[in-house]
């Protein structure tokens, strides 16, 4: 098993305090969205597979310099391609599975891989995997659980998504286990549909300013 494209994805998780997990229905705002998001200091962006548009928004975010686009909701091996054909850097799923963590290595693309569970989390390790996606966070308990689990797993870091906002985002981010956050509160739908981009560059500042141990 090639341990390069595990290791890489932690990289990609401290470059920011938050990564945008973004629904994009269509892909004519990629560019000037990843822009504003990018100039406010958030580089890295998940661009979820949930949309028709979703595979032309990676491709158009590509083209925005210092952007690193990412493909979230990756099921399978056939997600895993349509993304790297479009120039996904990394990946995101919200779970694991031993398929598509073989594809994944043997694709030698980065994943960052969904854990809910100490049992689930300890599988991710031993295949190589010591930086997971904490998912669904809030429903899953949240910043607790994540203090919970660092004492029997100190070695692993997370990624925690869902259920997070800006509110709440520095009860994670204050915890040693934690790299970075996702959330989508960053592009809320209604400045995304008028097109307010130095809106959300204000709101990507903001986020990209949360403090990390």
């Amino acid at each position: 098993m090639s341990r390069a494209a595990p290791g890489r994805i932690e990289a990609i998780c401290r470059r920011a305090p938050v990564i945008p997990v973004l629904v994009i229905d269509d892909a004519a705002i990629a560019e000037p969205l990843a822009r504003a998001l990018v100039t406010g200091g958030l580089p890295i962006l998940e661009v979820t597979l949930r949309t028709d548009a979703a595979l032309d928004a990676i491709k158009a975010m590509t083209r925005v310099p210092g952007a690193t686009v990412g493909a979230g909701t990756v099921l399978n091996a056939r997600d895993l391609e349509r993304a790297k054909q479009a120039g996904a850097e990394f990946t995101v799923s919200p779970g694991s599975t031993d398929a598509l963590l073989s594809a994944s290595e043997a694709a030698n693309m980065p994943l960052l891989p969904g854990a809910a569970t100490a049992s689930e989390a300890m599988h991710l390790l031993d295949r190589g995997y010591g930086v997971q996606k904490f998912f669904p966070a809030s429903a899953a308990g949240g910043a607790p659980m994540l203090k919970a689990l660092s004492g029997p797993l100190p070695q692993i870091r997370f990624c925690p998504t869902g259920g997070i906002g800006l509110d709440n985002a520095p009860d994670y981010l204050g915890l040693p286990n934690v790299l970075c956050v996702g959330g989508s509160w960053i592009t809320p739908a209604h400045l995304v549909q008028r097109g307010e981009w130095e809106a959300i560059e204000a709101l990507a500042r903001q986020a990209a300013e949360l403090p990390r141990p």
